[in-house]
């Protein structure tokens, strides 16, 4: 029979696992803030741990906004990550409880990112993994994409592809903590799905993989023991693909990883339908393309549309940063 000492062990153990869950619930796109509006924000901070589960597309029960975030390809994206639902502060780690792990994030190209299921291919188009620290003992000591992470207030910052094809995408972000993980089922895997629409030039299709199927329960970077020494780790899923980019873990904070703040910079409102595709020379307002309405039409490094459809005039919302059809 368990002590009373041992009882309490475990359930405090509990309460702070719980405490440390976590969601990725915010995106930046180019140093602009547009919240969880195109966000499909899970029921709860709770983990998928059955990688053969449907649920690891993009989450249980996950929200479906009505609302796209516009991205320019080529553009950065900053997803954010924290603990408890809307709560940006940096007061305490985005995740917590040592759920040390890769960051990943994927994309799938579909029909409408509003109403797609998650159930196409995906893409890889970023990775922070791990990286060996020569002066600790083990795994626990190393460097981790999630150490990242916590550094920079929950954010991470990455390249959408330049060549891909415009059109409707699912943003998939994902952490997989592996505090557990040396037992079979004891992966913890976080994700959230964005709603975006890419404009561009671009053709690129990169190759798939599916969800489930990607990932097996026996893979090296599911199924391993962090609280020992690594010689390697093998992030699970396919290789990056080769328009995206890495991140190396460890690495010092840049960029809007750095420097934004929810509150304190420029913001940006999601459109409630698909960015129109260019019909002609493509970007800068020329060939014909247009913007939809509280779609991105200007600002700092923006090269896309300017001209706005549907009675819509293109205004500075945070100049020089931003500017939207309104």
């Amino acid at each position: 029979m368990k002590s009373f000492a041992a009882v309490a062990l475990t359930a405090l153990c509990t309460v702070q696992n719980v405490a440390a869950h976590a969601t990725f619930q915010a995106l930046w796109v180019d140093g602009a803030d547009f919240g969880g509006q195109c966000a499909r924000q899970p029921a709860s901070n709770s983990p998928v741990t059955n990688v053969a589960s449907n649920d690891l597309r993009c989450n249980a029960g996950s929200s479906r906004p009505a609302a796209k975030c516009a991205v320019k390809a080529g553009s950065t994206v900053t997803v954010e990550m924290h603990q408890q639902p809307n709560d940006r502060s940096c007061a305490s780690e985005a995740i917590g409880g040592a759920h040390y792990g890769p960051v990943m994030v994927y994309m799938s190209k579909v029909a409408d990112a509003t109403t797609a299921d998650g159930s196409g291919g995906w893409f890889k188009i970023f990775q922070d993994t791990w990286g060996k620290n020569a002066t600790g003992a083990s795994g626990d000591d190393d460097f981790w994409g999630v150490k990242d992470l916590n550094k920079c207030c929950g954010k991470m910052s990455l390249a959408i592809p330049a060549d891909l094809a415009p059109g409707d995408y699912l943003l998939r972000a994902e952490v997989i903590a592996l505090h557990t993980a040396g037992s079979a089922g004891g992966a913890q895997l976080y994700m959230t799905c964005y709603q975006i629409s890419v404009t561009g030039s671009g053709s690129a299709t990169p190759p798939t993989v599916v969800f489930p199927g990607a990932y097996k329960a026996a893979d090296p970077g599911i199924l391993v023991n962090i609280h020992a020494a690594l010689a390697t780790y093998v992030a699970p899923g396919p290789t990056v693909y080769a328009g995206g980019s890495t991140k190396k873990a460890g690495s010092a904070c840049s960029g809007c990883e750095a420097t934004c703040a929810a509150g304190a910079g420029p913001s940006a409102t999601a459109s409630t339908v698909s960015v129109p595709l260019p019909t002609g020379g493509g970007g800068g307002g020329t060939g014909g393309c247009t913007v939809a309405k509280y779609a991105q039409c200007g600002g700092n490094g923006y090269t896309g549309c300017t001209t706005c459809g549907s009675g819509a005039v293109c205004s500075a919302v945070s100049p020089p940063y931003y500017s939207q059809c309104v």
